[in-house]
């Protein structure tokens, strides 16, 4: 590979990281404002979306440079493509970390009401997925990546069960209805990201292998 495109490859990477490493801190600092009433921690990760959206169009501009001036083939063509892909989803899992964020504004602003315990798992597990499709990447790890893909079961299983805690406080206290709609708002946006890290664990596949595995099954998605 000439030296001029190892040295955007790897300056392609870095913001790679640097947008992931965002995402990831707001998502954290999202579900902690849930879990916190804290309205503080809230309007910090909407404040910093500004900052996510700067980056992924900055990524797509230098992605788009790249095919054009050095026509990459093979791996690195790969490389470049999920990039493309997985880029869109990060921003996308920072918009809904910025949603999060919305609910638990509005919540601390009103009467407290008891968050499910459930809600730090999925947080932590939806986390994991997002940190570990990012080693995926850089590693270039597929076996992790298709780790991930699975995780996102577990999720759905996670967010099936804080649904039905809600619905049961709901149950328990009526006059609290508007809180717990905006509560329930929570699990299915870690839901939408656990999917949005799930498509770049997929992408992260297609990149070692140049196998396309979006819409198999996890345990069809195994090198034959």
């Amino acid at each position: 590979m000439p030296k001029h495109m190892q040295n955007a490859m790897e300056n392609l990477q870095r913001k790679v990281l640097f947008l992931c490493a965002l995402v990831e801190g707001n998502l954290q600092r999202a579900v902690e404002s849930v879990e916190k009433r804290d309205g503080q921690l809230a309007a910090r990760v909407i404040a910093a979306d500004n900052e996510v959206d700067r980056v992924e169009v900055d990524i797509e501009e230098e992605c788009l440079k790249m095919l054009a001036l050095y026509q990459p083939v093979a791996a690195d063509l790969r490389f470049i493509v999920a990039v493309i892909k997985l880029n869109s989803d990060l921003e996308r899992i920072g918009d809904q970390a910025v949603d999060i964020a919305e609910q638990s504004s509005y919540l601390a602003e009103r009467e407290p009401i008891a968050v499910p315990a459930g809600i730090h798992a999925m947080g932590d597990k939806a986390a994991w997925m997002v940190k570990s499709v990012l080693d995926a990447l850089v590693e270039r790890d597929a076996e992790l990546a298709r780790r991930v893909c699975a995780a996102d079961d577990e999720l759905d299983a996670l967010k099936r069960d804080m649904l039905l805690r809600i619905e049961e406080a709901i149950a328990k206290n009526p006059d609290n209805l508007d809180l717990y709609f905006h509560l329930l708002t929570v699990p299915r946006k870690l839901e939408r990201i656990g999917d949005h890290a799930t498509n770049i664990a997929e992408d992260v596949i297609y990149m070692v292998e140049g196998s396309i595995v979006r819409h198999l099954p996890c345990d069809e998605n195994q090198p034959g």
